[in-house]
């Protein structure tokens, strides 16, 4: 039997941080499209989410690698030609690149069976409305959900009563089954619904669907990479893969050298590190991690990796909250050594720090280096302050550093 390979644990984080793109330089330029394929290239996808209270979720990841960018690459490269990435159920609903519709028509085809109940529901018990409403698609697309709504037969001889929460939940069954996709979003968030030979590059609409086994092990490989070292679950979760067939995909992947067993100190899980996942000496700088973050997604993998404990509060009420509603991680070398609760204040221009905490072992630059991300992160959202932080064990140090820079200190 062959011995795994052993890592320490600090080479553990530092192989998961450069394959997620932590170490990798800074652009020295403009971020370009250039350099958002590389960022795609590492972490495979990104979660979108309609929360706004400070950015939405698939902008801030790309600021935390790339620094300051424009979040309208983001959005040519997802809605106009040549269009890089499109919308599916990748790790929730995600951006993914568009040479991935192949490997996610196994998803697609097995709709009857892993959409959400409610989605079947009305596929199995209203076929009908299904047709109407992808025939509306086909016939005035791109198109929103409330045009098809407002459209909507109230009266008809042979079926009385269609509401708009089922033709919604019939417009989200053939998103799911791939029938229809995402042309774009609108001012209000809203997807805007068209056929996908109309959407897709022609080559990614031709190119021949990958058997199920095929894809899964893509997927499975695609993860790893991006992970670096990983264990099971979240090797299973970055792409919300299902048990079966996953085993299947980790042992081809090991028989072909792909992926490669390895023991990290500490982690009493098996694990594998991706053969092309580089080990660098150090990981430097500095970065806020949005809580949508790949990075973030698998809580227990966080906690083995950085001893950092993380959970959404946002759908916690507000009285039992630990450390506030959207909280981002900071970054800082190889560690986990604070967390910040952030609001954007759009109309005052202000960054609003609700909370801000230190980790047990955050070493004693934390405040000032934090006070630098956040400075450079109000840059970036074009808010000209920060506000002196609300609570917290880091509230006080923060603050001063804040002070430091007069252009940012307390109004």
């Amino acid at each position: 039997m062959t011995v795994p390979e052993s890592l320490s644990l600090s080479a553990a984080r530092r192989v998961a941080l450069a394959a997620q793109g932590f170490a990798d330089p800074p652009p020295r330029t403009t971020p370009g499209r250039r350099h958002l394929r590389r960022l795609f290239d590492r972490v495979g996808l990104l979660q979108l989410d309609s929360i706004n209270v400070l950015q939405r979720a698939h902008y801030l990841p790309a600021f935390s690698r790339l620094g300051a960018y424009s979040t309208e690459l983001l959005d040519r490269a997802s809605y106009r030609a040549p269009r890089m990435l499109f919308e599916y159920w990748g790790h929730e609903a995600s951006l993914l690149p568009v040479e991935l519709h192949p490997a996610l028509r196994w998803r697609m085809a097995q709709a009857h069976q892993t959409a959400w109940g409610g989605m079947r529901r009305v596929a199995v018990e209203q076929p009908e409305l299904v047709r109407w409403v992808r025939s509306e698609v086909a016939d005035r697309g791109p198109v929103t959900a409330a045009e098809i709504e407002a459209d909507l037969p109230r009266q008809r001889t042979d079926h009385w009563g269609w509401n708009w929460s089922e033709t919604k939940t019939a417009l989200e069954w053939l998103f799911w089954s791939g029938e229809v996709t995402a042309a774009r979003r609108n001012g209000s968030w809203a997807r805007v619904y068209d056929l996908p030979e109309r959407v897709l590059p022609a080559a990614v609409s031709a190119a021949p669907t990958l058997a199920p086994a095929d894809a899964k092990r893509r997927l499975v490989s695609l993860a790893a990479a991006a992970l670096g070292v990983a264990a099971a679950p979240e090797l299973r979760d970055y792409f919300r893969l299902p048990v079966a067939g996953f085993q299947q995909a980790i042992d081809e992947l090991v028989e072909a050298g792909e992926l490669i067993p390895v023991s990290v100190a500490g982690w009493r899980r098996h694990a594998w590190r991706h053969r092309d996942a580089r080990l660098p000496r150090q990981v430097g700088g500095a970065s806020l991690v949005g809580p949508f973050d790949p990075l973030l997604w698998q809580r227990e993998r966080v906690e083995r990796l950085f001893g950092f404990h993380f959970r959404l509060e946002i759908y916690v009420p507000a009285p039992k909250r630990v450390y506030g509603y959207y909280v981002l991680p900071f970054r800082l070398g190889e560690e986990l050594v604070a967390r910040v609760d952030l609001k954007a204040d759009r109309r005052a221009g202000v960054l609003r720090v609700p909370a801000a905490w230190r980790e047990p072992a955050a070493p004693p630059e934390t405040a000032a280096a934090l006070a630098t991300e956040l400075r450079r992160l109000a840059d970036w959202l074009g808010l000209p302050q920060v506000a002196a932080p609300e609570r917290g064990d880091l509230s006080g140090p923060l603050a001063a550093a804040l002070r430091a820079d007069v252009r940012y200190g307390e109004r």
